[in-house]
């Protein structure tokens, strides 16, 4: 998804005002760490860590955001180069933040924790539950050193955070265990992730992907053969990125509707009022229902 990069302003949101986890109430110290993300998703894995001891901002944000649309402010500029530490996806998915950064900066780069022998490598890490414990780790080392007076509350709640995640990872291996080998189409590779942990096969023509990958209509051959795993039910789900719904994409969901498909739908941001943990588990609980 690296060449999708159009004109969207970017937002500036502060993670105190979204409900994520870990989020405290306690009044800020004028020399409280900060922390900024390139999106919510890491946004939401950092405050959990941080909980009330340093201040979490998000670049991207909000359930109705495509993070491939976005265009730096001078704003967000200055805030990514002030930050104590600056937490990010990598791989060129975020871009804009390698141009940001300072040299020696603090910052997490979520991709470089994905496990270099892992067999999938997909950029869209935030649906990879052992990077995302990773991520928290650091994220727990980092502002440890900012703040050596708070490192232990870092360290128990990235410990806490962890253990959350183990336990929607025990979700995703039960769906391993009744699930395994079977077929998805997705109508982009946001959550590859999910669907490997969950041993299920992505069944989307290869192409599809790929222009999905490029922000590019696949052709109509493509389209066709995507249609054909849902007319004739060789899928048992199909995954639906709204944050990138179009013309293809809606007549994909309308097919899978229409012929009993389960629709599953995944995002690339947090929905509404939700955080991390929230997000992640629910996505692989619909997932679950879907797939019996």
């Amino acid at each position: 998804m690296h060449a999708r990069v159009t004109g969207l302003a970017l937002a500036v949101t502060t993670v105190g005002t979204l409900a994520l986890s870990g989020c405290g109430q306690g009044a800020q110290r004028s020399s409280e760490p900060t922390v900024v993300a390139s999106t919510d998703a890491w946004a939401s894995v950092a405050q959990a860590v941080a909980g009330d001891h340093a201040k979490v901002s998000a670049l991207v944000s909000g359930a109705n955001t495509d993070p491939h649309s976005f265009e730096v402010t001078p704003a967000a500029a200055a805030q990514v180069q002030d930050a104590t530490l600056v937490v990010y996806n990598g791989d060129g998915y975020d871009p804009f933040i390698d141009k940001l950064l300072k040299d020696g900066q603090p910052r997490v780069n979520a991709y470089q924790l994905l496990p270099a022998d892992s067999a999938d490598k997909n950029e869209h890490v935030f649906y990879s539950l052992s990077t995302a414990k990773k991520v928290a780790d650091q994220v727990a080392d980092e502002l440890a050193k900012a703040d050596p007076d708070d490192a232990d509350s870092y360290r128990a709640n990235a410990k806490t955070f962890g253990q959350q995640l183990d336990s929607i990872s025990d979700l995703q291996h039960g769906i391993a265990e009744k699930d395994h080998g079977k077929g998805i189409l997705a109508t982009e590779p946001v959550a590859s992730h999910l669907v490997s942990h969950c041993e299920l096969v992505d069944r989307t023509p290869h192409d599809f992907a790929e222009a999905a990958e490029q922000g590019q209509d696949p052709s109509p051959a493509d389209v066709a053969t995507a249609l054909d795993l849902i007319n004739t039910k060789q899928v048992a789900a199909l995954l639906f990125n709204s944050q990138t719904a179009g013309p293809v994409t809606n007549q994909l969901k309308q097919a899978a509707e229409s012929h009993g498909v389960p629709v599953v739908t995944v995002t690339e941001t947090l929905p509404d009022g939700t955080d991390y943990i929230t997000w992640q588990r629910r996505t692989t609980e619909q997932l679950a229902t879907a797939l019996r």
